[in-house]
């Protein structure tokens, strides 16, 4: 079961400075031109490394990523040379008796490491356990390179690992300090108070108490009697089911809704929900106002905000950079159609499945990246007729480390980090090669099961991946061919 987020970034983490970013390249791909990212081996590094030190434990799991960490740097820095009492000085041992250009040594080694890089990844692609249909894509974060791919442009289904263009898109529109608003307001003739849902979905009662304390001041203020309470959810449309129907894993889509509809007091993961999640809101926000002070005429009831009327008590949520991190660690599917429908109604599109789904591919096509074969028919993944490439993927990943989209960077940090938070926390042991240095998104569902993110390879280099896979039978055995491709990675020294 995923793990919460204790203490979310609430804004993008591009503290460089004065730092100077790299020349940025763009690549062909197929009929597409991806614009990918040149960001920065050290960016690498205190992404999935500074991460682990934020996420703990702090035993040894840290003790073993700082090993593992130790020995990348021990590994780039170069041959160690002790010096020889002579008259002569000896040449260096790893130097080569004549220097040849530079640019073919570079292109030899670029080629020796996409050589390399196939050899340890091909076989394990290859392994049953990933079914009949298996996709992947390797990006060189640094180049903007694709150094490894296989069927790269084919539509796969990928489950919860479209949380990444959900929130990427969200992020792009809206900017990672937005804040969704939740109001109460009073009708012009101070008998009608309004609950209006703005569309957050981690509402609580502690955030309905505030909301209704601020109401009775306001109301007491104004020298108001007892009022009649409505509830407004009219900010969202279409289906509130979800297509995949009643399910555990996520509740009715609401503009208004308190702990996500559940029922059991969770938090995170699959739980019981409310058949009206509104409802039961607005019923839980008159208690608090009788509690207050306020006199309700009688029980809530759903209605729209009265022309003219004021509002005086407002809720903002936590920053949108704080909802993308909790979607993505907990693969949390309420959080994260709420963010597809925030950004549909930025770009003035009704808020339902298919309002998002024009919204965020539009969003992604302003972005650059290559949306052909993709059809994102929900923001969290629980949609078979999702579709999406792993060159998207990877891309996506990519650009979110480009110092040009720090409005991106929530992307990475939501992340969870092999071995120690989210939906990896058990998937990686405290002796695993990839502990700590890889971060990734994982996507399950029935016969699906995927992985993409970031790892960090031998030499320091930061690399996007996207591997995933259909017609799998076993989601043990899938995870855990999938969880030995990306610790591949952090092996590479090509």
């Amino acid at each position: 079961m995923a793990e919460p987020v204790e203490k979310p970034t609430e804004e993008p983490l591009n503290r460089w400075g004065g730092w100077k970013a790299p020349t940025y390249l763009k690549r062909g791909s197929g009929s597409q031109d991806l614009r990918l990212v040149a960001g920065s081996a050290v960016l690498g590094l205190v992404v999935a490394v500074g991460a682990v030190l934020a996420a703990g434990p702090w035993d040894s799991g840290q003790r073993k990523a700082e090993r593992d960490l130790a020995a990348v740097q021990e590994r780039a820095g170069g041959a160690h040379h002790q010096g020889e009492a002579s008259d002569t000085p000896a040449p260096a041992p790893s130097a080569p008796p004549v220097l040849t250009a530079l640019g073919d040594t570079a292109g030899h080694s670029a080629a020796a490491g996409k050589n390399a890089l196939a050899a340890a990844l091909a076989p394990l692609l290859d392994s049953p356990a990933l079914g009949s249909v298996r996709t992947a894509v390797v990006v060189d974060v640094a180049t903007g390179e694709q150094v490894y791919a296989d069927g790269a442009t084919t539509p796969m289904t990928p489950a919860s690992t479209v949380k990444i263009a959900t929130a990427a898109a969200a992020l792009s529109a809206l900017g990672p300090h937005h804040r969704i608003a939740t109001t109460v307001r009073l009708s012009p003739d101070s008998r009608t108070v309004t609950l209006a849902g703005g569309g957050d979905p981690t509402l609580d009662e502690a955030a309905l108490r505030s909301l209704a304390a601020d109401t009775a001041r306001s109301l007491r203020t104004g020298g108001a009697g007892a009022v009649r309470l409505t509830y407004d959810t009219s900010r969202y449309s279409g289906p509130a089911v979800h297509p995949i129907g009643r399910n555990e894993n996520i509740a009715r889509v609401s503009a208004l809704m308190a702990d996500e509809g559940r029922l059991d007091g969770s938090t995170r993961g699959p739980a019981p929900r409310t058949d009206d999640p509104a409802g039961d809101a607005a019923r839980t926000f008159a208690e608090l106002l009788d509690e207050a002070g306020v006199e309700t005429r009688s029980g809530p009831t759903p209605g729209r905000t009265a022309a003219g009327a004021r509002t005086v008590a407002t809720h903002l949520s936590a920053p949108l950079s704080a909802l993308v991190e909790r979607a993505l660690t907990n693969s949390d599917n309420d959080i994260a159609e709420a963010l597809a429908r925030q950004t549909a109604l930025k770009a003035g599109e009704p808020a339902s499945f298919a309002g998002g789904r024009r919204a965020v591919t539009a969003r992604l096509k302003a972005l650059g990246l290559p949306t052909a074969g993709a059809r994102l028919a929900d923001g969290s993944g629980l949609d078979r007729a999702d579709k999406v490439t792993a060159t998207l993927l990877a891309g996506l990943l990519a650009l979110a480390a480009d110092p040009d989209h720090p409005e991106l960077r929530p992307v990475l940090t939501g992340l969870p980090v092999a071995g120690f938070s989210g939906t990896l926390g058990d998937r990686y042991t405290a002796t695993s090669r990839g502990t700590g240095l890889i971060r990734a998104k994982t996507g399950t569902l029935t016969g699906v099961n995927s992985l993409a993110g970031t790892a960090v390879d031998a030499k320091g280099r930061l690399l996007a991946f996207a591997f995933l896979a259909s017609g799998t039978t076993s989601p043990d055995e899938a995870e855990a061919a999938l969880d030995t491709l990306a610790a591949a990675l952090t092996g590479a020294a090509g």
